[in-house]
């Protein structure tokens, strides 16, 4: 497993938050393999690079010698996490989420060794629970209690309505620890309540309490926004591998940076180096390509990831347009203002700078004048410099 430091910086790298760190270092001196949990509600049937962020963590892990513990929320997932939401979601069926699930093990599996992953369902549990074990387990808690959490003390403040269930959600993931004897639950940021409830439900039950680690929400391709398939920023990983690396290759040099530390398996000194060699003149674009190239790897295969260079390089070389590029809505404004809103320079200033050299095309026309007319309602194609596209509305 290799000396605490070592397990700690790992595990820590990319985190939000660690809780409580000082219980996480004593679980690790005991030397014995931790018991390591991360839920998913199968309330879709593919997942996106957003996701893979606790999947990956889980991976580093595996790596470290603990052992895996892959949950299927097959019964929450009928439930639906309110976690930062506004409304109450849709239930989905048990069909819909069986079939979900299914998808989630396959895909999974890119990234976990499923030899040494244990993968979960917890209906095993919550069937045999029961209507009065459901009432016991809803007595752990109060409404105050409840409110305390953010989303739903919004939604309260708001007169928004809150389903009952809603209220059951994070009581059966702090369950869920309890009957996984959990040492370690990984979640993103959002779930800072539903993982503190398994640490007080592990007390209560006489178990010791798990740490917990919160990850951050991955930004979209916009850069600003969590990856999310509504907001079209997202990058999927059943998708093809040509779809993949345009997609990871349209990031902002910055942006890259935060995809190599959550998403990239290569060691925090070797990105500390590509960062070195940036900074020394090399172009991020080379540095970008590997990332591109890993990913694609991981959840197709090598060679797809090199033909996905050839068709991304032979594509620019004819002028092609991409295949893949963010389709947002800005408001209108001068094009220098909308070229910023649409994340494709850094500033205004930036943008005048690059319609002076040039570097801008409307539609594949090249751009020299700064007061080029934009009218609410048009949609159009903008380009910054060889590699940077938006298709952009006006509103």
């Amino acid at each position: 497993m290799g000396d605490i430091d070592s397990q700690l910086a790992l595990i820590k790298r990319g985190a939000d938050e660690l809780l409580v760190e000082a219980e996480l270092m004593e679980k690790l001196k005991t030397g014995r393999p931790l018991r390591i949990k991360a839920g998913f509600d199968p309330t879709a049937p593919d997942l996106h690079l957003g996701h893979t962020v606790l999947i990956n963590k889980l991976r580093h892990f595996q790596d470290l010698g603990h052992h895996v513990m892959f949950l299927i929320g097959d019964f929450t997932g009928m439930i639906g996490d309110p976690s930062g939401k506004n409304s109450t979601r849709p239930p989905l069926s048990r069909e819909q989420i069986l079939e979900n699930a299914d998808t989630y093990r396959e895909q999974v599996f890119k990234i976990l060794d499923p030899g040494k992953t244990e993968v979960c369902f917890n209906s095993t549990w919550f069937e045999p629970l029961g209507a009065a074990g459901m009432i016991k387990l809803a007595a752990r808690h109060t409404v105050a209690r409840m409110l305390e959490r953010d989303d739903f003390s919004k939604r309260y403040s708001n007169n928004q309505p809150i389903a009952i269930h809603e209220f059951l959600y994070p009581l059966c993931q702090g369950y869920d620890s309890v009957a996984m004897k959990a040492d370690v639950e990984l979640g993103g940021t959002d779930q800072k309540f539903n993982l503190l409830v398994g640490r007080e439900l592990q007390r209560h039950y006489g178990q010791p309490q798990q740490c917990v680690l919160m990850m951050p929400l991955l930004e979209g391709l916009d850069g600003v926004n969590k990856m999310s398939k509504s907001l079209a920023n997202y990058i999927g990983i059943a998708e093809s591998p040509t779809e993949i690396f345009g997609k990871l290759m349209s990031v902002s040099d910055d942006l890259m940076w935060r995809y190599y530390e959550l998403l990239s398996f290569r060691s925090s000194d070797e990105i500390a180096r590509f960062k070195r060699e940036i900074a020394d003149g090399r172009n991020p674009r080379d540095v970008k390509v590997l990332l591109g190239q890993e990913i694609v790897a991981r959840f197709h295969s090598s060679k797809d990831a090199e033909d996905a260079l050839s068709e991304f390089e032979a594509r620019f070389q004819r002028g092609v347009l991409p295949d893949y590029m963010p389709e947002l809505s800005v408001a209108a404004g001068s094009l220098a203002q909308v070229l910023k809103a649409a994340g494709l320079t850094a500033s205004t200033s930036d943008a005048l700078r690059m319609i002076d050299g040039g570097g801008v095309r409307i539609n594949g026309e090249k751009v020299g004048d700064r007061d080029t007319a934009l009218n609410v309602g048009e949609c159009m194609v903008l380009q910054v410099g060889k590699r940077k596209f938006a298709r952009v509305t006006l509103t």
